[in-house]
Formats: C-alpha cells, structure tokens, sequence
C-alpha cells in the first residue's frame, strides 16, 4: 500500500537513507554526528557532517566547508529541525532562509545536529569554534529534544542530561564490563552485578514539571558556556514551534501525515510516547523557565509557538511532521523569526 508520506513529501526518503543507521557516524565526546562529504539533491555535508547552507546567489557556506565572505559570520544552532529535515533542499532550511533572504546580511553557517540535545549543540559549537571567524549572532532554535529526552529515567540523565540512542551506548558499555569481569573472576576479583541499560516505555519519568525543570535548568547552565565562547555575537534562544505547542487543529495535509505516522509507528503513536510533553501547557510552562532564567543572564529569548501561530491558519501546511517543516513552513519560520528577533 502507498504511503501519503511518499506521495506528499518524497524527500524524505532521501533522509532516510542519509540518516541509515547501518551507517551511524560515530564520534568522540558528541556520540555520534552527520555522515560527512554526503551528496545527493536534498541533503549535503561538508567534511565535518554540518549541512551546507545556500545564500543569496547561490553561494555555499558551511562551519567546516568555505565561508565565502570575509567578516563575521551568524550562527543557527539546534537538532534535526536546524538541520533542516523535511526541506526538498540545502537551500530551503533555516539557515538558508534566513542568509538569502531574511537576514541577508552575512552568511548564516547551519550548526544543526540531528537528534542533538542542549549538551551536544553546545559541544558541538565548542569543538569546531576554531574554524570559525568572528561571529555577530548566534540563535540557539531549540527544545524539543530536551524535553523529551528529559523523561528517560533518572539513571540515564548523569550529570549532563540524556540523550537519544543512549540506551544503546549503555548496552554497549556493559557488555565491555562484562567482558572484563570475566576476565577479573579469572584472577580471582569479584564483579558487581548487571547494571540496567535499555529503558523501557513504562520506565520514563512521569512528574512533568521536573522534566519542564530539569531540561530548563540544563538548557541555562548550557547558555551561560555559549555566552561565554560567542563573546562579541547576540545570543538568542529561541523555543522551536511545534505542532502541537502550536495549534490545536492542523492543515488537512499535516493532520494525514501525523495519523499515517502513527500508524506506521513501530514504536506507538505520538501520544503514547511524547503525549504529555507536547500539550500547550506544557510549553508555556517551559518558555516561561528559560525566559526567567534568560533574563537572568542577559541572554535573549523568544517562545516562537504563539508568533508563528499566529502567522497562519488552519490551512497553511508547514508541518512534514510534528517537528520539522516543509519549505513554506522554514521560509514562513525564517522570516517570522527574522522580523521578531530584529535580524538584519
């Protein structure tokens, strides 16, 4: 049976393939990143993995690719949704929206990382600051991820908060300890128990407002580093619109998708999994953390849900998903954004 997914959104095939975890590129420190020097019609990467971004004349730039112009470069972070899923092409996500058209400026380098957390953006950041010149603007658009990585259980969170795939680092970290246990009972040294790795569905922690807190908290503490490496830009958080943060009623094409989704959901449906966290409420709740906490520390923030809600209705679909955008959904984003935060 066809699916609408392919018939209305065809590019993201070519996501799949690009993101096939038969070839998961893994890294240190950032567990795992883009496949680098990735070509196709929809999705490219540099030799680092970041996404390239597309300005004005068509020119490319890209964190570890060529930056065209000399001068300060602005700088887009977050996970898959800066990264640009469900875009036809490099031209069509955030970062191009906003270098070749809305904030034109100076080019605009995509540090999108798919499945990010706030600890991975920023490390990312720090790992590849060196290859960078002198930046004018960073907005970390952001979020999501955190939430939901929040509600896997306490003994997945450490010290830096979890992150997506981690119970597979933890089944493999274990089978190394059980390898060297077997080897310490042969000099006669005794070994712990097994300790748990994949979590289940009924393991993830349901008190909501200690996920809203401990995701805002860790998103803060991770601000303060980047106020701290970006020194002469403009730092912005912005809180990512959401579908369901956003509006309760969906375009005709985005309410298809979303049930074909959670059909096909080998996993469950999006309520079953994320229902709890992706209420209004929940949202509102959030932002209004990472607003104190921003203001706090003289770091600029935008909940970009009710101004992008309010920029459509009903029947404009900018949704491929719950999470990511078409290409009218990232101009429509880029522009909005542009003109809240006063981007140039």
């Amino acid at each position: 049976m066809a699916l609408h997914r392919d018939e209305l959104t065809p590019q993201l095939q070519e996501y799949a393939r690009f993101d096939d975890r038969g070839e998961a590129r893994y890294l240190p420190y950032l567990m795992y990143f883009h496949r680098a020097d990735y070509r196709s019609e929809v999705i490219n990467t540099d030799r680092a993995g970041f996404r390239l971004s597309v300005g004005p004349d068509g020119e490319t730039a890209s964190a570890a690719g060529h930056i065209p112009r000399s001068g300060p470069v602005r700088v887009i972070s977050g996970s898959s949704t800066v990264m640009g899923i469900g875009a036809t092409s490099d031209a069509h996500t955030l970062a191009s929206r906003l270098w070749s058209r809305h904030a034109p400026a100076a080019p605009w380098l995509n540090f999108g990382g798919r499945c990010y957390n706030s600890t991975q953006e920023l490390l990312l950041f720090t790992l590849h600051r060196h290859l960078l010149p002198e930046i004018d603007e960073v907005v970390v658009f952001s979020g999501l991820n955190d939430l939901t990585v929040g509600r896997l259980p306490e003994w997945q969170q450490g010290d830096h908060g979890a992150f997506w795939f981690c119970g597979e680092y933890f089944e493999k970290m274990e089978e190394l300890r059980a390898e060297n246990r077997r080897a310490a009972r042969k000099s006669g040294f005794r070994s712990g128990p097994r300790r748990p790795t994949i979590s289940t569905h009924d393991d993830v922690r349901r008190d909501i407002a200690q996920v809203v807190d401990a995701a805002a908290t860790l998103t803060l503490r991770h601000l303060e580093s980047w106020r701290l490496l970006a020194p002469t830009a403009r730092l912005t958080y912005v809180l990512q619109p959401m579908a369901l943060w956003m509006r309760e009623r969906h375009a005709p094409q985005e309410q298809v998708l979303f049930d074909e989704i959670d059909r096909i959901s080998k996993l469950g449906t999006w309520e079953a999994l994320y229902g709890d966290i992706s209420t209004p409420a929940v949202a509102a709740a959030f932002a209004e953390k990472l607003r104190q906490g921003c203001e706090k520390l003289g770091i600029g923030f935008v909940d970009l849900n009710p101004v992008v809600a309010a920029a459509v209705t009903e029947k404009d679909w900018i949704y491929v998903d719950r999470a990511h955008y078409t290409d009218e959904g990232y101009d429509l984003v880029a522009k909005v954004m542009a003109d809240t935060l006063g981007l140039s």
